[in-house]
C-alpha cells in the first residue's frame, strides 16, 4: 500500500473566484493558471469545516469537459492531504449533475459513509475545449448545490487564503478501470473508488417509472423518438436506459459520445444549438428529408437540462413542467398518491401558477438556482418544479434532471396512448401541449439573451430600469408611446425572495415589469457565463381565451417584445442591436 504525506503549499488569494448561479465558471485556461483550482478547493474544504471534510465521502466527477482528468486527479489529493476518507469517482470521471446528487443521496448513504457532498466539474451548457469553459460546483450532503451561506464562506475563504494542503507524493488513479485503490495517510487508511457511472441513477429512474409502459410506446410502429446528447455526458445514461432497458435503436441516438470539446459544438439544448436534432424534427430551413420522428429530446453538457420537442412542435420550458405536474399523478407511479407542492423559478413563466392554482397546489416562486427549490423540497413542500432555462425536475434528487424530464415525458405520452397503440394515429406531442392551452390558457413566452456584454454597461441598464420603476405613471407614458396597443404596467419591483423554511433572504433576483393583463417583462443578469455579463430578457403574454391560443409565438408577443427593448434601452447600454440567442 502506498502511503502518502501531506504537504502544506504557500499561496495568495486570486481575484474573481465568486461562484455564481451554480458553482465557479472560468476559461480553462484561468483554471489552469498555478493554485487557481487548488485555492479553490481548499476555500471550500475550509467553509465545510474540518468536522464535516475529516472521514467523509465525496464524490468527484463531471461531465467530462477539457481539463476535468486533471481536475478529478488534484482533487484527489487534495482530499486525502484534508483528511477525507473515500472518493467516489465515475468511471473515466463522467457523472451527469443529477446522477452526482442521487449517489450521494443514494449510494453513499446506503454505504454508511459519512457523507459530506461532491465536486462537480462541470460548465453545464457553456462549450468545452481548451480555450473554452471549464467549472467547478459544490453539492452538499443532501445533493443539492451549496446554499449561499456556503458559496459565500467559500468565496471570503479565496480572498484569504494563505496555504492549501496536498499529497503531492499520491500516484495518479487509474479513472478508467473500475476498482477500489487504497492508501495509506497519518490519519489512516484513504481509498478511491471507481465505479460505473450508470448503475445507480438507472436503478433510481426504474423506481420512478413505468418501464414496461415506455417500452411498449417505444416499439409502437406508430411511435418513434430520437434523443441528442450534443456529445454530452447525457450519452452515457441513453443508451443504457433508451437503448439497453427500453428497447430503442441505437440509430435513434444523436451525439451519444462524451467528447472534451462536445464536438466542436455548443452543449445548450435548445433551437438555436441543437441543430441537428432541430432540423430532424422538422424546425429547420434544414430539416431531414426524411419524416421527422414523433417526439424529440436533447439534453446540455451535463444532462441536468432538457429540451422536448415534438413532430415540428417545440415545448417551451415553461409550459413543459406545468404539463408534467398536471399530469404527473396519473402518469408516473412515483407520483401516484398526489403532489406535496409546484415551484418555478421567478423569470419562468406563469403557467405552473395556473395548474397550481387548478389543482389546489401549494405553489412557490423562488430565484434562479436550484438550491432554493431544494430547501422546499427538504422541508416536504414541492414535488415538481422547473426554470424556463430547460431545467425540470422533482424531489427524487436535489437537482434538475433532463433524463428525468424525457422519461417524465414518455410517461405521459404512453399513458395517452395506453389503450391506443394500434390505432390510426397516436396522441401526439402537440396534441398533449393544445389540450393544455385550452383547459388552462397560452402563455406566450421568449427569452432574449445577450451574452458577454460590457459588464459596466449592463449594470448601468439594470440602475436605470430599477429608476424607472419609480413611477408608474412615468413607466406607462413612455410604454404608450412605444406601442399604444399594450397593457398599461400594474406592477413594477424587483424581486426578493424570503424562504419559507429558513427565513434567508436573497434580494435583487431580477427586475419585473408586470401589465395589467397578466404580461410580465422581466431582466435579469445571469451568473452562468465565464466572462463578461449576460442580460436575459424574458417575455410573456398570457392568452386564456382557446380560440386565441393557435396565434404565431413571434406575432403574439412583438409588442411586448419593442416595448422590452426601447424601455430598457438595450442598444443603448450594450450596443447590441440583437440577441446572442433567442429562445
Amino acid at each position: 500500500m502506498v502511503v502518502f504525506k501531506v504537504s502544506r503549499i504557500e499561496t495568495a488569494p486570486i481575484d474573481g473566484q465568486k461562484p455564481g448561479t451554480s458553482g465557479l465558471r472560468k476559461k480553462v485556461t484561468v483554471f489552469k493558471q498555478p493554485n487557481y483550482l487548488h485555492n479553490f478547493v481548499q476555500s471550500t474544504f475550509n467553509a465545510l469545516t474540518a468536522d464535516k471534510v475529516k472521514g467523509a465521502t465525496l464524490v468527484v466527477s463531471g461531465d467530462g469537459r477539457y481539463y476535468s482528468k486533471d481536475a478529478v486527479q488534484i482533487i484527489i489529493k487534495m482530499a486525502a492531504a484534508n483528511g477525507v476518507r473515500r472518493v467516489w469517482v465515475g468511471q473515466n470521471g463522467l457523472l451527469s449533475t443529477p446522477a452526482v446528487s442521487a449517489v450521494i443521496r443514494e449510494r453513499v448513504a446506503a454505504d454508511g459513509s459519512k457523507a459530506t457532498g461532491g465536486f462537480i466539474l462541470t460548465a453545464s451548457h457553456n462549450p468545452g475545449g481548451p480555450h473554452e469553459d471549464f467549472g467547478i460546483k459544490y453539492n452538499m450532503e443532501n445533493g443539492g448545490p451549496a446554499p449561499e451561506s456556503i458559496t459565500d464562506k467559500i468565496y471570503e475563504n479565496t480572498k484569504t487564503i494563505k496555504e492549501y494542503f496536498i499529497a503531492e507524493d499520491l500516484p495518479d488513479v487509474d479513472i478508467s478501470v473500475i476498482g477500489v485503490t487504497s492508501f495509506g495517510g497519518h490519519e489512516g487508511p484513504f481509498d478511491v473508488d471507481v465505479f460505473d457511472a450508470t448503475t445507480d441513477y438507472v436503478k433510481l429512474m426504474k423506481s420512478i417509472f413505468d418501464f414496461e409502459s415506455i417500452q411498449k410506446l417505444l416499439a409502437s410502429p406508430k411511435f418513434s423518438f430520437c434523443f441528442d446528447a450534443l456529445h454530452g455526458v447525457a450519452g452515457v445514461y441513453a443508451k443504457r436506459i433508451f437503448v439497453d432497458e427500453l428497447g430503442a435503436d441505437e440509430n435513434q441516438l444523436l451525439n451519444c459520445v462524451p467528447k472534451e470539446d462536445f464536438g466542436g459544438g455548443h452543449p445548450d439544448p435548445n433551437l438555436t444549438y441543437a441543430k441537428e436534432l432541430v432540423a430532424r424534427m422538422g424546425l429547420s430551413k434544414t430539416e431531414s428529408p426524411n419524416e421527422p420522428p414523433e417526439f424529440g429530446a436533447a439534453a446540455d453538457g451535463d444532462a441536468d437540462r432538457n429540451m422536448v420537442l415534438g413532430k415540428r412542435f417545440f415545448v417551451t420550458p415553461s409550459d413543459s413542467v406545468a404539463i408534467i405536474a398536471a399530469n404527473a399523478v396519473q402518469s408516473i407511479p412515483y407520483f401516484a398518491s398526489g403532489l406535496k407542492g409546484v415551484a418555478r423559478s421567478m423569470p419562468t413563466s406563469a403557467a405552473l401558477d395556473v395548474v397550481a392554482n387548478a389543482l389546489n397546489l401549494k405553489f412557490f416562486e423562488v430565484p434562479t438556482g436550484w438550491k432554493f427549490f431544494g430547501n422546499l423540497m427538504d422541508a416536504g413542500l414541492c414535488s415538481i418544479c422547473g426554470e424556463e432555462s430547460f431545467g425540470t425536475g422533482s424531489d427524487h434528487i436535489r437537482e434538475k434532471d433532463g433524463i428525468w424530464a424525457v422519461l417524465a415525458w414518455l410517461s405521459i405520452l404512453a399513458f395517452k396512448n395506453k389503450d391506443n397503440l394500434s390505432g390510426e394515429k397516436l396522441v401526439t406531442v402537440e396534441d398533449i401541449v393544445r389540450e393544455h392551452w385550452s383547459q388552462y390558457g397560452r402563455h406566450y413566452y421568449t427569452r432574449y439573451d445577450y451574452e458577454n456584454v460590457d459588464a459596466g454597461g449592463a449594470k448601468e441598464q439594470m440602475a436605470n430600469l430599477i429608476k424607472l420603476q419609480s413611477s408608474l405613471p412615468d413607466i406607462n407614458k413612455i410604454v404608450k408611446e412605444i406601442r399604444s396597443d399594450v397593457s398599461d404596467v400594474a406592477t413594477a419591483d424587483e424581486f426578493e425572495y424570503k424562504d419559507p423554511v429558513d427565513g434567508s433572504i436573497s434580494k435583487h433576483q431580477g427586475i419585473r415589469y408586470m401589465f395589467a393583463d397578466g404580461s410580465r417583462l422581466v431582466f435579469r443578469l445571469s451568473g452562468t457565463g465565464s466572462e463578461g455579463a449576460t442580460i436575459r430578457v424574458y417575455i410573456e403574454q398570457y392568452e386564456k381565451d382557446p380560440s386565441k391560443s393557435g396565434r404565431d409565438s413571434q406575432e403574439a408577443l412583438a409588442p411586448l417584445v419593442e416595448v422590452a427593448l426601447k424601455l430598457s434601452k438595450m442598444e443603448e447600454f450594450t450596443g447590441r442591436s440583437a440577441p446572442t440567442v433567442i429562445t
